[in-house]
């Protein structure tokens, strides 16, 4: 199934409400299948290469394959674990994907960035390190990308926080943020990876539902939120750049 772009909408006359009902109950495939029919080209995916994410990047290369490919925008925030990267690399040859890496400037080592922002950043001041290690990352990238619209893999189940967020929203700068498997379960998401045979990072299978920066990224016991391990003890339940 191969989708070109048809002409596009008009991004500031889009009725998010309309969208949000018709759109409520469909498959992310639906979903995805307009937003490549009907935006235009700079619509852009983030991903941290969470199962969730790969799902989305999966319909989109595989399924839907647009004559001109999602840019997938990853944020190196130089704390990944080394099974995250090397995931990442599996999915840019799987895929052949247009992959957009953005971080700090002129930062390429976790020596570098602690030489430049001091010792544990995560520990002393967490607002400030996500904010240079992805909030203002994501928000050059997109600008470079000119970006109108962009994907995230959210879902509503993952946190209290995210239990009312519709499929199609408007984010600070007005530009259309899509939650295509905002309506999904957990459960249908490994289903997808089942069926399909994908790749995902084995630190699911190690305790790790939800994958953020070594450092802060914590297992998570049974009967805990998906997203427990993240933040621990900080209080925090998102890192800021879906606020």
């Amino acid at each position: 199934m191969v989708y070109s772009l048809e002409t596009p909408v008009q991004i500031d006359n889009l009725d998010l409400d309309e969208l949000n009902q018709r759109f409520e109950g469909a498959h992310p495939r639906e979903i995805l299948a307009w937003c490549v029919a009907n935006i235009p080209t700079k619509f852009v995916q983030t991903s941290a290469f969470n199962v969730d994410d790969l799902v989305i990047t999966d319909i989109l290369y595989r399924e839907l394959k647009p004559k001109k490919p999602v840019p997938v925008m990853f944020l190196d925030t130089l704390h990944h674990f080394p099974q995250t990267l090397e995931l990442v690399e599996k999915a840019i040859k799987l895929y052949n994907l247009d992959l957009r890496t953005y971080k700090v400037p002129d930062i390429d080592s976790r020596e570098a960035f602690a030489a430049a922002f001091g010792d544990a950043l995560w520990d002393r001041d967490i607002q400030k390190f996500h904010y240079v290690t992805k909030i203002e990352p994501l928000q050059r990238g997109l600008a470079e990308l000119e970006a109108v619209a962009w994907i995230t893999g959210r879902r509503r189940d993952q946190a209290v926080t995210r239990a009312n967020m519709p499929i199609f929203e408007h984010d600070i700068k007005h530009r259309i943020k899509v939650n295509p498997i905002a309506a999904w379960t957990r459960k249908e998401s490994w289903a997808y990876v089942a069926e399909h045979k994908m790749i995902y990072n084995p630190l699911h299978d190690q305790g790790y539902p939800s994958i953020g920066d070594e450092p802060i990224t914590t297992k998570v016991a049974q009967g805990e939120d998906e997203r427990a391990g993240r933040w621990r003890g900080t209080g925090k339940t998102e890192c800021g750049i879906h606020i």
